[in-house]
């Protein structure tokens, strides 16, 4: 992915989070339970915190490996729809056998972090660092 993109993409993301927290505190609370409505504020958060991610993988982007840094975006980017994803739609339609494809996005973050720490490990760094 290009680095643009992947600012383009994380922003988006971010503003994304904003509005779904904002819903979830002010539009759900009447229509969903206590349980559902964690549900949400956890999906609000991994999406926050990995759009922050990409974020900061952006800024690293021109000493990291560039191959493995696209590819941990990717999984990044894949991490927000699957997991976050799954749990809105788990919440708003009330089917709990979509929460089933929950811990793929979770594994596809896990991933994601991995191929940084490799894309870092294999990137241009000044020397001693």
């Amino acid at each position: 992915m290009k680095t643009r993109t992947i600012v383009i993409a994380a922003s988006l993301l971010l503003m994304l989070g904003v509005g779904t927290g904002a819903f979830g505190a002010h539009g759900l609370r009447a229509h969903v339970g206590p349980n559902m409505l964690a549900v949400w504020q956890t999906a609000v958060l991994y999406q926050l915190v990995h759009a922050l991610g990409l974020l900061g993988l952006a800024a690293l982007h021109p000493r990291l490996h560039a191959r493995l840094a696209s590819a941990a975006a990717l999984f990044l980017l894949a991490g927000i729809l699957i997991f976050s994803g799954s749990l809105y739609t788990l919440v708003l339609s009330g089917i709990r056998m979509v929460g089933a494809i929950t811990p793929i996005g979770g594994v596809s973050f896990m991933i994601g972090w991995l191929l940084l720490a490799l894309a870092a490990a294999r990137g241009q760094w000044d020397t001693g660092s």
